[in-house]
C-alpha cells in the first residue's frame, strides 16, 4: 500500500508537470495594428525583487507582454486599472520560464504588477495608455461571444447566492452533515467563473483564500475556513460570523457583476486562467486540503473554460477551424477522464485517487491547455 506522503509526491510531481506545460503554452500574437493582432510585444523581466516593463507609455489598442521570469519562485503578472480591477493576469509562471499575456486597454491610468512567489500586492509600476483605438468588441461576431458569456456568467452568480443562502443557513443551524453535502456543491458555481470574481482584486481573497494565502495581519475569511471547521474541527460554534461575511461577500460579487463590461480577451484569458486554477492547486489536491472535494471545483473550472470557449467558437472555427475541432477534442477528452471518477451526484474525494490516475488527469488538461493557449492570439487577431 502507498503511503500518504509517496501518494502526495505523486500529486506535486504531476501538478509540477501541470504547471511547466501550461507555462511552455501561453501563446502570444504576431504583429499588427489597431484594435486586433497586439501591435507590440513588450518585454516583462521579473525577478524576486524586480519588475522591469520595457514601456511606461502605451497607445490604446491591444498589447502583448512577454513576462521572463528571471527568479528563483513562481511568479505572476497582472495589469491593473483603477480600484485594482484586473484588466489581464498571467499565473503559474515558473523560474526560468516565459509566458505571453495578450490585453486590450483603452485610454487611462494602470498598473503592471509581478506577484514573486504568488502573493501580495505586487511589485508595482506605473503605465498610462492614451489615444483611441478600435476596439475588438466593435466587431459583431466578438461582441455576441461577449453578451453570450455574460449571460451564464449571470446565471451562476444567481444560483452562486442561492446555494451560498442554504449553504450559510446549514453553518449558522451547527448542521454538519448537511453543510459538509453543500460545500462542494455550492463552491461550484463560484469556481466556474473564477476570473470575473478575481477582476475584482478584493472579493477573490475575501471568498477563496487558503490560510497560507492570507497575508500576516489579515483576516482569513471564506470558503476554506468553513471549510476547516467542517472537516478539521467539526465545531461551528464559532463559524457564524465567517459565513455571515461569505454571503455578504457573495452578495457584492452579484452587485458589482451586474456592472461588469467583459471585453473578448476576458474569455479567452480566462479559459485558460481556469485551467491553470486546476494546475496550480486543483490537480496538487491543495485547494480542499481538508474535505478532499477537489474534483468538484476540477469539474467546475473544467465547466467554465469551455463555456467561454463555446462562446468564441463561431470566431474561432471561422478563423481557424483546424483548432475549433481540436478544442472541442481536448475538452471531451478532459471531460471523460474526469468522469471515471463521478459518484452519485458528485465525485470520489481526491484522495482515493491513484498516483497514475491523477497522472491521467494532468496529462488530458496539459493536452487541452495546449489547445487554448492558441485562443487570445485567435481572438485578437
Amino acid at each position: 500500500m502507498r503511503t500518504r506522503s509517496t501518494r502526495r509526491t505523486a500529486l506535486v510531481a504531476a501538478g509540477a508537470a501541470s504547471l511547466a506545460l501550461l507555462a511552455a503554452c501561453g501563446g502570444g500574437a504576431d504583429a499588427g495594428s489597431g484594435g486586433g493582432e497586439a501591435s507590440d510585444d513588450i518585454a516583462v523581466a521579473a525577478s524576486d525583487t524586480s519588475c522591469e516593463v520595457d514601456a511606461t507609455e502605451l497607445e490604446a489598442g491591444t498589447h502583448e507582454f512577454t513576462v521572463t521570469n528571471n527568479g528563483s519562485s513562481i511568479t505572476e503578472f497582472y495589469v491593473y486599472a483603477e480600484g485594482d480591477r484586473i484588466m489581464g493576469e498571467v499565473e503559474n509562471i515558473a523560474p526560468g520560464v516565459a509566458r505571453s499575456l495578450l490585453v486590450e486597454l483603452p485610454a487611462g491610468d494602470y498598473q503592471t504588477a509581478c506577484k514573486p512567489g504568488m502573493t501580495g500586492d505586487g511589485i508595482r509600476n506605473a503605465l498610462t495608455v492614451t489615444g483611441e483605438a478600435e476596439q475588438l468588441s466593435d466587431d459583431e461576431a466578438l461582441q455576441a461571444a461577449v453578451t453570450d458569456y455574460t449571460r451564464y456568467v449571470t446565471s451562476q452568480v444567481t444560483a452562486l447566492q442561492e446555494q451560498t443562502q442554504a449553504f450559510v443557513a446549514a453553518v449558522q443551524a451547527g448542521d454538519v452533515a448537511q453543510a459538509q453535502a453543500l460545500y462542494p456543491e455550492t463552491r461550484t458555481y463560484y469556481e466556474r467563473i473564477e476570473p470575473v470574481a478575481e477582476s475584482f482584486g478584493d472579493l477573490d481573497p475575501k471568498i477563496d483564500a487558503r490560510e497560507n494565502d492570507v497575508e500576516e495581519g489579515d483576516a482569513w475569511t471564506g470558503f476554506h475556513v468553513l471549510e476547516r471547521d467542517l472537516w478539521a474541527t467539526g465545531d461551528l460554534s464559532q463559524s457564524g460570523p465567517v459565513a455571515d461575511q461569505l454571503l455578504s461577500d457573495v452578495d457584492d460579487l452579484a452587485t458589482r457583476v451586474q456592472s461588469l463590461e467583459l471585453q473578448p480577451l476576458d474569455l479567452a484569458n480566462g479559459a485558460l486562467g481556469l485551467l491553470d486554477e486546476i494546475a496550480s492547486s486543483k490537480i496538487t489536491g491543495e485547494e480542499d486540503r481538508y474535505s478532499h472535494t477537489d474534483l468538484w471545483d476540477f469539474q467546475a473550472n473544467l465547466d467554465g473554460s469551455q463555456a467561454a470557449i463555446t462562446s468564441l467558437r463561431p470566431v474561432i472555427a471561422e478563423a481557424d477551424p483546424d483548432l475549433a475541432t481540436a478544442l472541442d477534442e481536448a475538452f471531451a477528452a478532459t471531460q471523460a477522464e474526469l468522469a471515471q471518477f463521478a459518484a452519485g451526484d458528485g465525485f470520489v474525494l481526491y484522495t482515493a485517487l491513484t498516483p497514475a490516475q491523477v497522472q491521467g488527469l494532468s496529462d488530458s488538461l496539459n493536452a487541452l491547455a495546449a489547445q487554448v493557449s492558441q485562443v487570445p492570439a485567435v481572438v485578437a487577431g
